[in-house]
């Protein structure tokens, strides 16, 4: 039985990230953005900072004693939390910045190093993903869960990142579709759109919401390099731990992936 608190959390935790919406839209449809490139050559905005700000205020106003671990502020789980918070202010920075809609704000509540709660929402789209550990995933008060296994193969769907394909050797016939986010990708299995979903170089800020969003949809989910998100580990820096994560309908289709989704041979080029 879900407790006051978390009803009382998950409800802050919805507010927030239609708030964190509102702001992010206005940049959005003004279309001015101050593009950088970080260290690891990925596109930050000054949206994605000012989100990232926001989101910090409002959580250490409303929880002063809990942890952060978000994308853009604070990368490294210090020693002595309990509980916390996995933030991606922006996931999807490169759709928003060239105007295309996949783009959201993926916020997961974590206990004891573990996510009991995650909301995601997608601004541009109107969708708003939410799930708690132990109960059915909902988009926008909906229930959802993934594919069929009975679903016609010819509609089934393999979404991936731009990645995948240059890092894997990748056997699936599926039809393939980038769609830039991987916190979106991920969803797409969770409500029964895509069969599979892989990000070839997802960190953990892409994929905590997922890690419990997918498995409560009755899917099921896995990393490719046998390294795992959860439980956190004490004085790690997340900016430069990466997870090439595995979304699937079924463990079935799971295993399928796994076998069909190969890494390719290093060359000289790239050590």
């Amino acid at each position: 039985m879900e407790s006051v608190e978390t009803a009382l959390e998950v409800e802050f935790t919805i507010d927030l990230v239609k708030g964190v919406g509102k702001l992010l839209l206005q940049y959005f449809r003004e279309g001015h953005f101050a593009i950088q490139r970080k260290q690891d050559h990925t596109v930050v905005t000054h949206a994605d900072l000012k989100a990232d700000e926001f989101i910090h205020s409002k959580i250490q106003r409303n929880f002063p004693n809990d942890f952060i671990l978000s994308e853009e502020l604070s990368t490294v789980f210090r020693p002595g939390y309990l509980r916390g918070w996995i933030i991606d202010p922006l996931d999807g920075t490169t759709n928003f910045a060239l105007g295309l809609h996949y783009w959201g704000i993926l916020i997961c509540r974590v206990e004891k190093g573990h996510p009991v709660f995650a909301v995601q929402y997608f601004p541009a789209l109107d969708e708003l993903y939410q799930v708690e550990l132990g109960k059915p995933p909902k988009l926008n008060g909906h229930g959802i869960g993934v594919e069929n296994p009975s679903h016609n193969s010819e509609l089934t769907v393999f979404a991936c990142c731009s990645h995948a394909h240059r890092k894997y050797e990748i056997g699936l016939r599926y039809k393939v579709r980038i769609l830039g986010s991987a916190g979106y990708s991920m969803a797409s299995v969770a409500r029964g759109a895509a069969r599979l979903a892989f990000d070839a170089q997802a960190k953990l800020w892409d994929i905590a919401g997922a890690w419990l969003l997918v498995p409560q949809a009755k899917g099921a989910i896995t990393t490719l390099n046998g390294i795992f998100p959860f439980p956190l580990e004490e004085d790690v820096d997340y900016a430069s731990q990466t997870y090439p994560t595995l979304a699937a309908a079924s463990p079935e289709f799971l295993g399928e992936g796994l076998d069909k989704i190969k890494p390719k041979p290093i060359s000289a080029k790239q050590e």
